[in-house]
């Protein structure tokens, strides 16, 4: 739906509105006169849909429908679907929607449908059961996968599993396209239960698969990752810089002298938070600086670089490829807190008593001089070894100021745990390139003493800010992460009760802490922290006054990375507010669709890059068929198992058939296949050494074969 539909039906279906007609909706929801033409037409298509109804002299109400849902499709690989309501929908209690096969119409993954419940969930099934009556938005029109040819007929294979059949393009080479080709499809008419492969047409011809860049194009064009910037963008950003005096300190403390740093990852794009810590030595209060990059300053609300960040949301970090929210002169430039350089920021100032409790914060405008750049890994080796590290650029004080920040991290940090925030570890997978930039290996990310310390320190600022307009009673735009649902949490109970960790009280966050400490270092780790991860609900961002589960906090929000993530932009526009005039207003129902639209751009940019990671790995598996490399088991089921690389970071499965020394059958109850004459058995967390057997990088999928004899 568009942001104007949201925002219509977020402010009609909320509990605090009260009938009125369209030009007084119009009015409450900031439009001008020439937006009301199209206000009327939307008005009049949600009246179609069924979603509002006009009452006794043409009132709005809600018409909420009994009996219907609106929500996000996403299609299973045998072809049956599952809707998940949308936030904000009188249902939206309801558990995931399950579509039958013959009920999906012509739905895709990621288009929002009208479903009509025909079963509500019972408590033998959770799931409820429903037919998609209308798609009201489709997810996209465009598709990237692979042109082959058969009969004389072009067909694109898309990649992924979004559609079970090849999809028909018509006449053999068109756009000159050729064999094994990645291309870009425009749908026509998507499959249906009839017309299995459904028709689309060729718009764009990337390139032969493995061709060098061509794996990264595809992914921007699959995801519709907006990767240009338009030129009156452009022509904005360099306008603002030429405004921009660094010499011009009016209403800002002056913080260039202070001894300030910056640590990020060695290929840092952006530099957008910097860190100075004192300790009062009177009453020993830690007074911790996090210093943020005033964003704000350069992209006024409106502006033709405000509506180019809010249409994209967050910057995109792909392998060897960054997609910036902001172009490059603000990102990378005058925002950057580059080392040496006069920056304006948002400061948050924070005092906390010597057990790390927060005691008193305040908010300022500030310009900063960062006095030393380091990287994570340069870090965690002063930190190992303060004396022995030699550089002549680490001065005494500046020394002593990461010993400083390493003691006090340690000290929030066991505060965080003694509150039940959870550790979930998931490392991400960090490919390694040759000279010529082709990927020549992969590894797992640190996470070790030095992301630890910046860690800490942001989550403080943004606990800080956020409590801080809840007091004043400001709604903003929250980072919440609601608590699962009790019947999930008993689902993770029983699968670590079934692998040797027992829990007694199954809703108890300490519970769940204590099996993951337990874990950490077995190696069934990965699959206790996943299986885990996959109980949780999904964080978001939302102006509604909840949690944030995992962080066992309870009030959170972004404020730390404004240069590529929208949501921290708006909460420092507020922030500017209140430094304006000691107060902030906001529109609760304008963040509730603007929350909604950064969780989706957010989970885009994710799975984005997590698909491309993927890719290129399993690239570099195809170029090696036959490798061996030691795995663990992380997942096991009745057609095989699951194992991921102890080095490498890839995961794939070894089905079944492939273990022929016996007939394996497979109990639900501990997650191990059993070995009927052997007694050989495959459980979760097993060491084994297996070796690649096929590589199919249209259904992004490695089998594995276990070797055997080591």
């Amino acid at each position: 739906m568009s942001e104007l539909e949201n925002e219509i039906l977020a402010v009609v279906t909320s509990k605090s509105y009260k009938p009125m007609k369209p030009k007084s909706l119009a009015k409450r929801l900031g439009l001008e006169a020439s937006q009301y033409g199209g206000f009327r037409r939307i008005l009049k298509e949600l009246v179609k849909l069924g979603r509002l109804q006009f009452g006794k002299d043409h009132y709005i109400r809600s018409a909420s429908l009994q009996g219907t849902v609106t929500g996000v499709f996403r299609r299973l690989p045998g072809g049956k679907g599952v809707v998940r309501p949308n936030a904000g929908e009188p249902n939206q209690k309801l558990h995931d929607i399950a579509i039958p096969d013959h009920a999906t119409r012509d739905a895709s993954t990621g288009d929002e449908v009208l479903v009509k419940l025909l079963r509500k969930p019972t408590n033998a099934d959770r799931l409820g059961v429903g037919e998609v009556m209308q798609i009201l938005s489709r997810s996209t029109r465009q598709f990237v996968g692979t042109y082959h040819e058969r009969n004389r007929q072009g067909y694109v294979r898309v990649s992924g599993t979004v559609f079970a059949h090849s999809i028909w393009v018509g006449d053999p080479g068109a756009k000159g396209a050729r064999m094994d080709d990645q291309v870009v499809i425009e749908m026509l008419r998507f499959p249906t239960l009839e017309d299995v492969r459904g028709e689309a047409v060729i718009s764009e011809v990337l390139g032969q698969r493995g061709q060098p860049g061509v794996d990264l194009i595809s992914t921007i064009r699959s995801f519709n990752l907006p990767d240009q910037f338009p030129d009156e963008v452009l022509d904005d950003a360099r306008h603002v810089a030429e405004q921009f005096d660094e010499k011009d300190l009016q209403g800002r403390h002056d913080f260039t002298k202070a001894c300030i740093i910056t640590i990020d990852p060695i290929d840092a794009h952006d530099f957008d938070d910097a860190i100075a810590l004192q300790r009062d030595p009177k009453n020993g209060h830690w007074l911790l600086s996090v210093h943020i990059a005033d964003v704000s300053h350069f992209v006024p609300l409106g502006s033709e670089l405000d509506r180019e960040a809010r249409r994209r949301g967050t910057s995109v970090y792909l392998p060897q490829r960054v997609l910036p929210m902001l172009p490059e002169l603000i990102s990378n430039g005058l925002a950057s807190l580059q080392q040496g350089r006069v920056r304006f920021v948002k400061s948050a100032l924070m005092e906390f008593n010597e057990d790390g409790k927060r005691v008193h914060s305040r908010f300022v405008n500030g310009a900063i001089n960062v006095r030393r750049r380091f990287h994570y890994d340069e870090v965690s080796q002063i930190l190992a070894n303060p004396d022995a590290y030699t550089d002549e650029q680490l001065t005494p004080e500046i020394r002593d100021l990461l010993l400083r920040m390493r003691e006090f991290a340690m000290i929030l940090r066991e505060r965080r745990v003694k509150r039940g925030a959870l550790e979930m570890s998931m490392p991400k997978a960090e490919l390694e390139y040759d000279k010529d930039g082709k990927v020549n290996g992969a590894h797992f990310a640190k996470h070790d003493i030095s992301h630890q310390v910046i860690e800490e320190f942001m989550l403080a600022a943004n606990e800080a800010v956020a409590e801080h307009f809840t007091g004043q009673g400001t709604a903003i735009l929250r980072r919440v992460h609601p608590a699962p649902e009790p019947a999930s949490l008993e689902a993770f109970a029983d699968f670590a009760r079934s692998i040797g960790y027992p829990m007694k009280r199954v809703h108890d966050r300490f519970e769940l802490q204590r099996v993951l400490r337990q874990s950490a270092d077995k190696p069934e780790a990965p699959a206790v922290h996943f299986a885990l991860l996959k109980s949780l609900k999904q964080a978001i961002y939302s102006p509604r006054d909840d949690e944030h589960f995992a962080l066992a906090s309870t009030n959170y929000c972004h404020f730390t990375s404004p240069i590529r993530r929208y949501p921290d932009l708006v909460v420092h526009r507020l922030l500017q507010q209140f430094i304006e005039r000691n107060k902030a207003g906001s529109d609760f129902n304008e963040l509730l669709a603007l929350g909604d639209h950064c969780s989706r751009t957010e989970r885009r940019a994710e799975k984005a890059e997590r698909e491309l990671v993927r890719t290129k790995l399993l690239t570099y598996c195809g170029e090696r068929i036959g490798m061996k490399m030691p795995a663990i088991i992380t997942g096991v089921a009745d057609y095989g198992f699951f194992a991921q690389g102890v080095e490498l970071p890839v995961e794939g499965l070894v089905h079944i058939s492939t273990l022929s020394e016996d007939y394996f059958y497979f109990d639900d109850r501990e997650y191990t296949l059993y070995g009927k004459r052997s007694k050989k058995s495959y459980r979760l967390g097993d060491k084994i050494v297996v070796e690649v057997v096929r590589v199919d990088l249209d259904r992004r999928q490695l089998d594995l074969r276990v070797v055997t004899g080591n």
